[in-house]
């Protein structure tokens, strides 16, 4: 559903958009339910409850009329009724919608025209809708609405979910919502843009203790008893969900990613908008972390499921969110989502606006993908053939000029597309194993990660052959020292020479086993936690963990832990406890008859093993066809 502002040029363009739905018949499974908006359409029942009666009164009288008066008396009503919400209405407005009408294409897919300032151009090429967050609005599209609703009727809400959302719906089998204690504060508001932050309240502080008490136990059996007595607890249903699609369980696992989602947007800001672009997060503050893990979590798995338009959606959302910081890394996977999504104009526009204040083409994903984008409009039947040609010949240049500045590249992508290269390309310097091993560190990690996610798109006959032609031109230009190939060269070798956070923690969680092999040692030997991975080093800490008593020496040994865990009154160290002398004499003897005692049934162990002989060359009985 659209959100209304009360002014004038937004009625003009509800009306407009309801007349048309009135208009078009088609459409009528996929309207809206009366449950998914009470509040709109407990205030049009209001306004409507008596004309209905006489409706239904003089209904066949109105049949005996002509069509034409009937449709003039509709829309008489509806201008009165616009009028008496808004009395600006005038003979100026009317004269717009013509206008609105143009433009409602147009404003379908992120190709809003932009304003003077930078956030307005954010704001077109990033346009979030409210009805693209439902993967059902897609998989309609797809599928048609009686194949994916069937003959269900929809259904009224449970009693104790206490509102409607626009991220998730909430299912019979989760648990009775109540607040868990969250709630989201307005910080300040600058030249339109509100900054937000989430806020834990005092109980929820201390569950969120418990939760790092149970994760620090490494046993999941400790978040599950957690979460079976707080069900909407945030930062355990990440952490769960993480354990469950590692086991496989990948509908469990969606399913405590949508509930968080849902206990998220529950306690979210009256001010706060998914869809207006003007709402900021601060990445820095720990409590709001887990809203864009949860809604990137979510993202990925209705990528999965093959909805790549509504993760799409999710994804501008998430950049949105704070598009200067990207603390996600978004740009890495917006391309891919748009190039899936066919929505190749929005993703040039957002190159063509950014390109100035982020440098876009430096990345290897705007770099290959754009030339891609290209590509698929010249391929396009509808249009003409000269446009068609200027796209071509776009796409030419633009992926020559990628594999240049980005030459390793080529050789993973052929590999994982089982495509074998011709021998003037592998055993050239330009492309061979030289360009693999002579890459920045930074530089690799970007080549892998994106060859490792968008292999998929090169794998067409047709692209393939274009990539062929691309590769061989290059070669010549390289062969004819083009001075472009040295420039190139130069600015690898200045740039890329490491990576921010943002971009570790985007490899993380994408989980592509071609980018996490690259990352380095830095990241690789601390630890990754599935609720918090890579937190900013600069952290805002609204409330801190109370420390915790020292049970035992921090510094025992890994020895000293594995006896520890066997036997609770082990200690390898030589400091003495609480106890006294007498107690820790006798606690010595009874742990060297503990450690005996386990020694010799170890041995009793090994003693008693028998392993079966291999069958003899003779064996009569051996089967041919055994594992040898």
């Amino acid at each position: 559903m659209l959100q209304l502002k009360l002014n004038l040029p937004g009625l003009c363009y509800f009306f407009c958009l309801h007349v048309l739905q009135i208009c078009d018949a088609e459409n009528e499974a996929e309207r809206v339910s009366p449950e998914e908006d009470p509040e709109r359409n407990k205030a049009r029942n209001k306004a409507n409850g008596n004309k209905d009666v006489e409706n239904q009164d003089q209904k066949h009288k109105e049949e005996s009329t002509e069509s034409g008066d009937r449709v003039k008396k509709k829309k008489k009503k509806k201008k009165a009724k616009m009028t008496s919400e808004d009395g600006q209405v005038n003979g100026a407005a009317t004269e717009n919608i013509d206008l609105l009408l143009e433009n409602l294409e147009k404003s379908n897919g992120g190709g809003l025209q932009s304003e003077d300032s930078g956030g307005s151009i954010r704001r077109s090429v990033l346009h979030v809708e409210h009805r693209n967050l439902n993967p059902e609005t897609e998989l309609k599209r797809y599928f048609g609405a009686r194949a994916v609703l069937g003959d269900q009727r929809p259904r009224q809400r449970n009693r104790h979910f206490h509102r409607s959302t626009w991220m998730t719906s909430p299912k019979d089998s989760w648990p009775r919502f109540s607040r868990p204690g969250i709630s989201m504060a307005l910080l300040e508001s600058k030249n339109g843009v509100h900054y937000f932050t989430f806020e834990h309240n005092r109980d929820y502080q201390q569950v969120q203790f418990k939760f790092l008490d149970a994760v620090e136990s490494m046993d999941p059996n400790n978040i599950v008893a957690l979460l079976q007595l707080n069900p909407y607890h945030i930062d355990s249903l990440l952490q769960l969900s993480d354990v469950c699609r590692i086991q496989e369980d990948q509908e469990m696992a969606r399913d405590l990613i949508e509930r968080a989602l849902y206990s998220f947007e529950c306690a979210c800001h009256p001010l706060f908008s998914l869809t207006s672009g003007t709402s900021r997060l601060d990445y820095l503050r720990p409590e709001n972390r887990a809203f864009y893990l949860a809604v990137y979590k979510h993202m990925m798995f209705l990528e999965k499921r093959g909805c790549p338009r509504t993760a799409l959606e999710y994804c501008k959302l998430i950049l949105c969110l704070d598009p200067d910081s990207d603390p996600l890394c978004m740009l890495l996977l917006i391309d891919f989502l748009m190039l899936r999504s066919r929505e190749y104009k929005s993703l040039l526009q957002l190159y063509q606006d950014w390109e100035e204040h982020r440098n876009l083409s430096q990345l290897p994903n705007f770099a290959f993908s754009c030339a891609l984008c290209h590509f698929h409009l010249s391929q396009q039947e509808d249009v003409a053939p000269e446009e068609s040609d200027k796209e071509r010949r776009q796409a030419d240049q633009m992926l020559q000029s990628a594999l240049m500045m980005f030459p390793g590249v080529l050789m993973p992508l052929l590999d994982l597309c089982t495509v074998q290269p011709d021998s003037t390309v592998s055993s050239h310097s330009f492309f061979g194993p030289k360009s693999q091993i002579g890459q920045p560190p930074a530089l690799a990690e970007l080549t892998a990660l994106y060859v490792g996610r968008a292999y998929s798109l090169w794998k067409e006959a047709a692209v393939m052959l274009w990539l062929e032609e691309s590769v061989k031109e290059v070669l010549h230009r390289v062969d004819a020292k083009d001075p472009l190939v040295e420039d190139c060269h130069n600015k690898r070798k200045q740039r890329y020479q490491s990576a921010p956070r943002n971009i570790h923690r985007h490899v993380l969680l994408s989980e592509i086993k071609e980018a996490t092999s690259t990352l380095p040692l830095e990241v690789t030997t601390q630890p990754v936690m599935g609720f918090d991975p890579l937190p900013p080093l600069d952290s805002v800490v609204s409330y801190t963990r109370p420390e915790r008593q020292n049970v035992g020496a921090s510094n025992e040994s890994t020895l000293s832990l594995f006896f520890r865990s066997l036997l609770p009154n082990f200690n390898l160290q030589g400091g003495l406890r609480q106890e006294d002398d007498m107690e820790v004499a006798r606690a010595g003897q009874e742990l060297n008859q503990e450690v005996n005692r386990l020694m010799v049934a170890m041995r009793d162990m090994l003693a008693n093993i028998r392993f079966q002989e291999p069958p003899r060359e003779d064996n009569p009985y051996r089967d041919d066809e055994e594992w040898d």
